[in-house]
């Protein structure tokens, strides 16, 4: 169905080539899990797939990809709109229409379908995709998570023969992501639809793949293969597969349900030990850094917090988690001074947020938003760092120094925009860092970020709240949560439903439970890293 033939890309001013090597083929109805580190050149090959490399983003495309038997080379994006259906990062670039049926209708309306094709479909996807309460909602009012569900339902009512995926569950939770996986699944199995979909979230999705198709980057040729053998020795892969490395299992689990079938010896070597925390929790005496009373905020006639009450200690990590649609960003935005509350009070240090001068405010909060690009303005990376440290008054390269830290090896004079989805929010985030607030929060703070990227991230929190900062992120990485985070928070329709220690609160959660835990249960290991740790420590490692 997907045929690459001597593929490589080539960026004007890029070093290096984007892609080098592609030669292979993507069979039909198949659904094929691309991986590889941030910045590896998924989303290029991606684009080459759907026409928009070369003909939207530039660059030279050398050799030749067919869809279907379209040369790419010579159909640009609008004649492969009937035969690929793309949904990238960013949903909010999809959309045409102001609301949610619209724009599921918008792109067989541009086919010519019929009235009561289109109509029968737009009920399917709404039903399929959980959004049917959605429907008449302008999309501008829906939670990322929310956006990413209807990009994707936009692209499905068209029934197109490829769907190409980029980061496809970054913004959903968990139970919003295994509806989209289990509709993908069906779509590959009972219509033969080929999926190409590249994905950072391995623990969601690799267990859905028919064959791993992995980008290792730094110029070596990519690796197309069985999942279970490319992910033996790839440098991305899930904590299930990381367990079963730690254990010296062979061939790896690729599941949950495989690793408990082998882990009675594992639970046997780790009897009578308990993990270690991450980083010591914070005195529970030490006064707030942030704090909310009965907070209610409105977003249009949405309510979207209802009498949240929570308080922030420095050196404290919580994880905010629920459901998309929860009011987790609205809670970040009123911290931020974003949302002016309709009732109850937020306090930032002596600051009421909304009330307060944004000199004043950047040394007390920052707020890292889902699209990382609301922050970057300048037209290099240099140019982002040298403005981050005027507005922190900051020395010169401290903002550079954690860029380092974060995106090893990006130059200077790199614009913002020709960075990955990672790697800007990698950007972003060293941006926020170099004032050095007291409160930060982060949004979806490892949308894009490979595995490797995200134990940076966690090294560089943990050294923040090692440092007496408080860090509260909203996320649906519940991996991310087990790792790093002291505290769990979960919202519920703008009102907080769990609070306590995030071994407490994912332990007893089936749909935020980290893979690690669902194996191991009912014992209370979180992470690879614990499990690893103790059975070292216990002279009981492979």
């Amino acid at each position: 169905m997907i045929t690459f033939e001597q593929v490589s890309v080539h960026y004007t001013d890029a070093a290096e080539p984007a892609l080098t090597g592609v030669d292979l083929t993507v069979p039909e109805g198949e659904l094929c899990l691309l991986v590889g580190p941030s910045g590896a050149g998924k989303s290029t090959l991606l684009g080459t797939v759907s026409g928009l490399v070369p003909h939207f983003t530039g660059g030279v495309l050398h050799g030749r990809v067919t869809v279907a038997g379209r040369d790419t080379r010579t159909h640009r994006p609008r004649e492969l709109a009937d035969v690929v259906g793309t949904v990238g990062q960013d949903p909010r670039a999809h959309f045409v229409t102001d609301t949610v049926e619209d724009e599921l209708a918008y792109g067989m309306e541009s086919l010519g379908l019929a009235p009561e094709v289109m109509r029968r479909r737009v009920e399917e996807t709404l039903d399929l995709l959980g959004l049917a309460e959605l429907r008449d909602r302008a999309l501008g009012t829906l939670s990322g998570g929310q956006q990413q569900r209807v990009a994707i339902g936009s692209v499905l009512t068209v029934h197109p023969k490829v769907l190409v995926l980029d980061e496809p569950t970054s913004a959903l939770d968990p139970g919003a992501a295994e509806e989209v996986l289990a509709v993908l699944q069906r779509l590959v199995h009972d219509l033969g639809t080929t999926v190409l979909m590249a994905e950072h979230r391995l623990e969601r999705v690799v267990q859905y793949a028919d064959q791993v198709l992995l980008l290792p980057g730094g110029g070596q040729p990519p690796v197309l293969g069985d999942p279970a053998e490319v992910l033996a020795h790839a440098p991305v892969f899930p904590p299930v597969v990381g367990l079963g490395r730690v254990a010296g299992w062979s061939p790896l689990p690729l599941t949950v349900r495989d690793a408990r079938r082998r882990a009675a010896p594992l639970r046997a070597r780790l009897a009578g030990l308990r993990p270690a925390p991450t980083t010591p929790p914070p005195a529970a005496t030490a006064a707030p850094i942030a704090e909310t009373a009965r907070l209610t905020v409105r977003r249009g006639p949405v309510p979207a917090l209802r009498g949240v009450d929570l308080v922030l200690r420095p050196g404290e990590v919580t994880a905010l988690m629920g459901r998309n649609g929860a009011g987790k960003s609205t809670l970040l935005g009123a911290l931020a001074g974003l949302h002016t509350p309709a009732a109850g009070t937020v306090r930032v240090g002596a600051l009421t947020p909304h009330k307060a001068r944004p000199k004043e405010l950047i040394r007390q909060v920052a707020l890292v938003p889902q699209d990382p690009r609301d922050l970057l303005y300048g037209e290099s990376v240099a140019a982002e760092c040298t403005a981050a440290d005027q507005d922190a008054g900051a020395t010169a390269g401290t903002c550079r120094a954690l860029v380092e830290r974060l995106l090893p090896g990006i130059a200077d004079h790199t614009h913002p925009r020709d960075l990955s989805e990672g790697q800007r929010l990698s950007l972003a985030l060293a941006v926020v860092l170099t004032a050095r607030p007291a409160l930060l929060l982060l949004d979806e703070p490892t949308r894009g970020l490979d595995y490797a990227a995200k134990a940076r991230l966690v090294e560089i929190l943990g050294g923040l709240a090692a440092d007496a900062h408080a860090i509260l992120l909203a996320t649906h990485d519940v991996e991310l949560a087990a790792e790093l985070a002291h505290r769990t928070v979960v919202l519920a329709d703008g009102e907080i439903v769990a609070d306590g220690p995030s071994a407490d609160v994912v332990l007893g959660s089936p749909a935020f439970a980290p893979q690690v835990a669902k194996v191991l249960q009912p014992e209370p290991w979180l992470t690879v890293r614990q499990v690893a740790a103790a059975l070292a420590a216990s002279g009981s490692a492979p």
